[in-house]
């Protein structure tokens, strides 16, 4: 009898036929929505491997209910919707995608960091609706980006590629870390001198018991009326009740998200309602060739665990 894989969420024929000869593939058949809680408990019971979505909770019921359960390969660089101590105490490896979609993330950040500061979405909507009538003065007036100052919490491989970016456009950058690092003409700053010197902050730390919440309205308070906060980390980062109140009063100017703490975001939640705020589904890595490769390191994980070759990335 072959292992068995289950795939929680339709993915592209080519990401999974390597598979296919060697192994009995079960794959939910929906590109939109990823498998329900039932279906992957039943999955799980009989599966020698889990290839998972970030959108998917792999927790301790999950594990206590899979016995012949090898490895979890998780199609993300982010991990916290995998419980890894559960992980470990039932001999179960767990794997991600990191450094392949450092670049395309980092093209994602900056490119939401400029439709912010343009009010890029809120214009376009502007012509498509026909309320566009006349150029005026202060018509869809934005934020300088070139010669600003960014402020990047986090400063991994993907904080690295958003610096060398903002260096062409002439921006300052001070980054803030767990650990300082040594970087030509970036500045290590504490978390609050960041947060008051930055016209743009961006966020791309993990999300962690540490980091949870690290955003709240006393950090927002220390930003400058004319800054703006861009989180294309994770939602639970930043307090969304604090960020709502922070830019309809006017403590900072606009946000640019990617993320929240619930996905998808609830179409009444109260910062769909504000201006200054532009928000896109969580696709930080999504271009085809970024997507592509994540999937093959995903397939060549759960193919090295099965048939006890070396598996690479593994959390656990």
């Amino acid at each position: 009898m072959k292992p068995i894989i289950f795939i929680t969420q339709k993915l592209p024929e080519k990401a999974v036929s390597g598979l296919q000869e060697s192994f009995e593939v079960r794959m939910w058949e929906d590109e939109e929505m990823p498998a329900p809680r039932e279906e992957l408990l039943r999955q799980a019971k009989e599966a020698h491997a889990l290839w998972t979505m970030l959108s998917d909770k792999i927790d301790k019921e999950v594990f206590e209910n899979a016995p012949n359960l090898k490895i979890v390969s998780n199609l993300a660089v982010g991990f916290n919707n995998i419980d890894l101590h559960a992980a470990h105490e039932h001999h179960v490896m767990v794997t991600n995608t990191p450094e392949v979609l450092t670049e395309s993330t980092a093209d994602l950040t900056f490119a939401l960091l400029l439709a912010t500061a343009r009010r890029i979405v809120e214009a376009s909507d502007s012509v498509r609706s026909g309320d566009w009538k006349s150029w005026t003065p202060m018509g869809m007036a934005g934020r300088n980006v070139g010669g600003a100052t960014l402020g990047i919490i986090g400063m991994g491989r993907i904080g690295e590629a958003v610096a060398r970016r903002a260096q062409g456009f002439g921006m300052e950058v001070l980054y803030h870390n767990r650990t300082r690092r040594s970087f030509e003409d970036v500045k290590y700053a504490a978390l609050d001198e960041l947060l008051g010197k930055s016209d743009f902050v961006v966020l791309l730390t993990p999300l962690t018991e540490e980091t949870r919440g690290m955003i709240g309205a006393r950090e927002l308070s220390l930003m400058k009326e004319t800054a703006c906060l861009i989180n294309v980390a994770r939602g639970g980062i930043v307090d969304e009740t604090a960020l709502y109140e922070a830019l309809k009063s006017g403590g900072i100017w606009g946000a640019g998200l990617d993320v929240f703490e619930q996905e998808p975001v609830p179409l009444d939640h109260p910062l769909l309602t504000l201006p200054n705020v532009t928000v896109l589904p969580h696709i930080g890595s999504a271009t085809v060739q970024t997507r592509l490769a994540m999937m093959d390191m995903n397939a060549k994980a759960i193919k090295a665990c099965l048939e006890g070759g070396k598996v690479e990335n593994r959390l656990c």
